[in-house]
C-alpha cells in the first residue's frame, strides 16, 4: 500500500465473527509481509487504520502475548521436571549397588559411577582416564575380549566371570554383563554393568576343596571297608572248616558207643550248641561281608510265596515248639507269585520268624501276613506278642552290631541278622520296615514285586 493511496476499505459484513476472522487474516498476511520485506510500519498507515483493524491488532498481540507466556510457563515446568529426573537418575545412577560403565571403541573408559570407583579402588576422575582391561590380569583380558566380540548393536547382552585386580592391589571376582550400542553417527560404545561376587567363588572353591576332601576321605573309607570285607572273609572261611570239625567229632561221641555219661553228655550238648552258635555268626559275618563287598550273586526268578512259606514253616515250627510259641501262616486263596531269589528270601523270613520267636513273651504268637501294599507290591509281615521296642530303638534298627540293649540279655544274638536281611531284600528290589508299640509288640515287614497270581 502506497502512502498516497486511500486505506483499503474492509468489506461491511454484519455478522461479527465474519469480521473478526476476515481482519485477523489480513492483519496475519500484512504482519508476514511487513517481516519478509523488514520494512517498518509507515506512521501514516496508523492514521489510515481504522479503529476496528487497529482494536483486532491489539486484541491478537494481547492474545500472542498470553499464549507466549503459558508456552515460557509450561517449558520452565518441563524444564524443572527434567532436572529433577535428571538428579534422580544420576543418584540412582551413582549409588547403585553395581558399578556401571561406558566404554569406547578403543576400551578407554567414558564415564563410571561411585560403585565402580569404589570396587577398583580408585577415584572417579581417575577412572575416566584409564583402559577398563587396565584392572584386568593378562589371564583375564581374554575373557572379556571374547565377551565383547560377541556382542552386536542392539543385539542380546553377553555374561561372563572374572577377575578384577584394583590399584589397591586388592583382587575382586565380578558377574560382567556387556552390551553395544551405537548413535546416528556410527560411533560404537558398549556399556558395561558389573558386581562383586567374590564371597560366592571363595565359597564355590571352598565347596570344591571340601568335595575333594570328603572324596578322597570316601575312597580311604572304601579301601578300609574292602580290606575289612577281604578279612572277615577269609577269617570266616578260617574258622568255619575247624568248627565243622568240632561239631563232627561231637556229634560223633554222642552217638558213639558206649553211650557217654550223663556229665559227659552235658559237656557234649554244650559243645554242640556253641560250635552250631559260631558256625551260625560265621556265615552271618560271611553274608555281610559278601553284601558290602559286592560279592553275594542273586539268582532271581518267579517263585511262589506260598511254597516259600510252607519251607519256612518246617524250619522254623522246631524253634517256636521249643518255646512254646505258635505261628500262624496265612492261607492263601490263590498262589501267589514274586520275584525273588528262592534261597535269600527263605533266609530272610526265617531271621524274621527266630528274632520273633526269641524276643517274644511266654505262650506268645507270631503272626505272619501278605497283602497288596501298592501296585505290583506285595508286603509280607511278621507280628509278635513281645515287650515292644521305644521309637529310638525303632530308629537304630538295620545298624550292624547293635542289639538295642540285649547284649546282657539271655537270648543269644550278634545284631547282624537285620542288616543282612535288610541288605538282601533291597538287593532284590524291595524295601524293608518296622513298626513298634512298647507292651504291645512289633512288626517286621518287607516288600517286593508282585509277578502276578498263578491261574
Amino acid at each position: 500500500m502506497k502512502p498516497d493511496q486511500p486505506p483499503q476499505a474492509l468489506p461491511e459484513v454484519t455478522d461479527d465473527r465474519v469480521f473478526t476472522v476476515g481482519a485477523l487474516q489480513s492483519l496475519r498476511r500484512r504482519a508476514q509481509d511487513r517481516h519478509q520485506s523488514r520494512v517498518a510500519l509507515p506512521l501514516d498507515m496508523l492514521t489510515e487504520m481504522e479503529p476496528q483493524d487497529a482494536q483486532l491488532l491489539f486484541h491478537e498481540l494481547r492474545v500472542h502475548q498470553i499464549e507466549l507466556e503459558l508456552q515460557n510457563e509450561e517449558l520452565r515446568r518441563v524444564h524443572r521436571e527434567l532436572e529433577a529426573a535428571r538428579e534422580r537418575y544420576f543418584d540412582l545412577y551413582d549409588l547403585a549397588p553395581v558399578g556401571y560403565c561406558t566404554v569406547d571403541s578403543h576400551g578407554m573408559i567414558l564415564e563410571a559411577n561411585l560403585t565402580s570407583a569404589k570396587l577398583l579402588g580408585v577415584t572417579r576422575s581417575a577412572l575416566t582416564k584409564l583402559r577398563l582391561t587396565h584392572f584386568m590380569p593378562l589371564a583375564q583380558r581374554h575373557v572379556f575380549e571374547q565377551c565383547c566380540a560377541a556382542l552386536d548393536p542392539g543385539g542380546p547382552a553377553q555374561n561372563c566371570e572374572l577377575q578384577m585386580v584394583g590399584d589397591d592391589g586388592h583382587a575382586v571376582w565380578v558377574h560382567l554383563t556387556a552390551n553395544m550400542a551405537r548413535d546416528p553417527t556410527g560411533v560404537t560404545t558398549f556399556r558395561v554393568m558389573f558386581r562383586d561376587v567374590s564371597d560366592r567363588v571363595r565359597l564355590d572353591e571352598a565347596l570344591q576343596a571340601k568335595n575333594a576332601e570328603l572324596d578322597l576321605a570316601r575312597q580311604v573309607a572304601d579301601k578300609a571297608n574292602c580290606a575289612k570285607s577281604d578279612f572277615l572273609t577269609s577269617m570266616s572261611h578260617e574258622l568255619r572248616s575247624p568248627l565243622n570239625a568240632i561239631l563232627g567229632f561231637a556229634q560223633l561221641m554222642d552217638a558213639g558207643l558206649p553211650p557217654p555219661t550223663p556229665a559227659q553228655k552235658s559237656a557234649i550238648d554244650q559243645i554242640i550248641n556253641g560250635g552250631w552258635y559260631l558256625l551260625d555268626l560265621v556265615n552271618e559275618i560271611l553274608d555281610l561281608a559278601s553284601v558290602e563287598s559286592g560279592q553275594l550273586a542273586l539268582t532271581m526268578g518267579i517263585e511262589s510265596l506260598g511254597e516259600m512259606l510252607a519251607d519256612c514253616q518246617i524250619m522254623i515250627e522246631p524253634q517256636a515248639t521249643a518255646r512254646g510259641i505258635a505261628i500262624r501262616f496265612p492261607e492263601l486263596a490263590h498262589p501267589i507269585l514274586v520275584k525273588a531269589d528262592r534261597r535269600r528270601f527263605k533266609q530272610v523270613v526265617i531271621n524274621l520268624l527266630s528274632n520273633a520267636i526269641k524276643y517274644n513273651r511266654q505262650q506268645g504268637t507270631v503272626t505272619v501276613s501278605c497283602l497288596v501294599s501298592a501296585p505290583g507290591r506285595l508286603r509280607l509281615s511278621v507280628q509278635d506278642d513281645g515287650k515292644g521296642l521305644t521309637p529310638e530303638q525303632v530308629a537304630n534298627l538295620f545298624q550292624p552290631f547293635n542289639r538295642l540293649g540285649q547284649e546282657s540279655g539271655p537270648q543269644e544274638g550278634t545284631g547282624i541278622g537285620l542288616v543282612v536281611s535288610k541288605r538282601l531284600v533291597e538287593m532284590m528290589g524291595g524295601s524293608v520296615g518296622a513298626t513298634s508299640r512298647v507292651g504291645v509288640g512289633s512288626v517286621f515287614w518287607f516288600e517286593l514285586a508282585l509277578a502276578g497270581v498263578a491261574s
